[in-house]
């Protein structure tokens, strides 16, 4: 006679379960794309079920947004205090790739916690900085030592913001040595750099159609694209709501517009930096002080083009990742020339850990521009790349 239960049994990790699955959906589309329905099918549970583990998916989205910086507290309090820089980056290492497809959500997602979590969420961010920061100052002579433990933890974060297939280890061992060398760069290295880089000037609004967009971009940066409703950019202009259906099909159409314009002037100012290079170590070199630069001057479009790509339909996202591959290429294609032995999968995960020391760099600085700063951020990436 069979004893075999004529039910499954509940697994206990099922709140586990259900948080992994729902960082890997916020990550991936975002909080407004993603719905509890999809993330209870993915656990394949129903969304009742779901909704008897957390009330709503913003209770769900909170959780899933201090996991990650719960993690990295818990993989560094297990680390002596007067442990090894090496050591303290390396925790932070593992757990980072262990929950890549699940722990970018604080990155860009967090902005739609409400004020008191996301003030929680940075005090545990902060201690995981300023933790790293402590090893720095007993091993590197140069200053800077919190700035440049938050830019080595932006070149690790940056696995979670892309798919390059690659063995965990290996990663890891990449990983951990470009935030290490971030962290010990000389933030002097760059000095002069900032006076290279000529960028052509944001498109003057001078259509309505321009106005708008130009209104939009920075309230898409500071609220987010599903937040900001079509009365504030008309009103941001001066406009009814109406007239900005004669210039725009619908909110999505003005977000791909600021994208497309983000990787346009991207495009154009890689172009002008790489004409006067004479070797791959200067095209790097360009190319890091190029992007720096774009990223200072053009906060709010590159962070509306970065943190807003997920939420657009797929027939929007096409050209839009096109270009980023191909902006991608460019960097791959001269950092192997200047290090050959770096295979294709490798040097892409060193231009993603340089792009993700720009960004925490950047807001460590609250992107205050300048020539210091920008010579500053681009010794790190530098670093980062492994041509310091």
């Amino acid at each position: 006679m069979s004893t075999e239960p004529t039910t499954a049994s509940r697994p206990r990790n099922r709140r586990q379960l259900i948080v992994t699955a729902a960082g890997r959906a916020f990550s991936e589309r975002g909080y407004h794309a993603a719905s509890m329905e999809e993330i209870a099918a993915s656990v394949g549970i129903s969304a009742a079920a779901l909704y008897r583990h957390f009330p709503n998916k913003y209770a769900l989205f909170a959780e899933c947004a201090n996991v990650m910086a719960d993690r990295l507290v818990a993989a560094l309090d297990t680390v002596p205090s007067d442990a090894p820089l090496s050591d303290a980056l390396a925790a932070v290492t593992r757990v980072t790739v262990a929950h890549r497809a699940s722990g970018g959500v604080y990155r860009w997602e967090a902005r739609y916690l409400n004020r008191d979590d996301r003030k929680l969420l940075r005090s545990k961010f902060a201690y995981v900085v300023g933790r790293v920061a402590e090893a720095v100052r007993r091993e590197s002579p140069w200053p800077g030592e919190s700035l440049r433990a938050a830019a080595a933890l932006g070149a690790i974060g940056s696995i979670t913001t892309h798919h390059t297939s690659i063995a965990p280890r290996r990663v890891e061992d990449l990983l951990l040595s470009s935030a290490l060398r971030v962290a010990t760069a000389d933030p002097a290295g760059a000095a002069g750099s900032a006076r290279s880089v000529r960028l052509p000037a944001q498109p003057v609004a001078r259509t309505r159609r321009a106005e708008i967009l130009a209104a939009a971009i920075p309230l898409f940066a500071r609220d987010g694209f599903a937040s900001v409703t079509n009365g504030q950019i008309a009103e941001a202009v001066g406009v009814a709501p109406s007239a900005l259906y004669r210039h725009y099909a619908g909110k999505v159409d003005i977000l791909a517009a600021a994208c497309l314009q983000a990787a346009g002037l991207l495009a154009h100012t890689v172009e002008q930096s790489l004409q006067q290079v004479n070797s791959a170590h200067e095209a790097v070199a360009a190319l890091a002080a190029t992007y720096v630069a774009y990223s200072f001057e053009h906060t709010a479009l590159t962070s509306v083009a970065e943190a807003e790509l997920i939420g657009l339909p797929a027939d929007l996202q096409r050209p839009l990742i096109l270009a980023q591959r191909e902006h991608i290429a460019v960097w791959e294609q001269q950092l192997r020339l200047a290090q050959p032995e770096l295979d294709p999968r490798q040097a892409r995960v060193l231009v993603h850990a340089g792009f993700g020391v720009v960004i925490e760099a950047g807001r460590s600085l609250r992107w205050q521009d300048s020539d210091e700063n920008r010579d500053t951020v681009t010794a790190l990436v530098m670093g980062a790349l492994g041509l310091s």
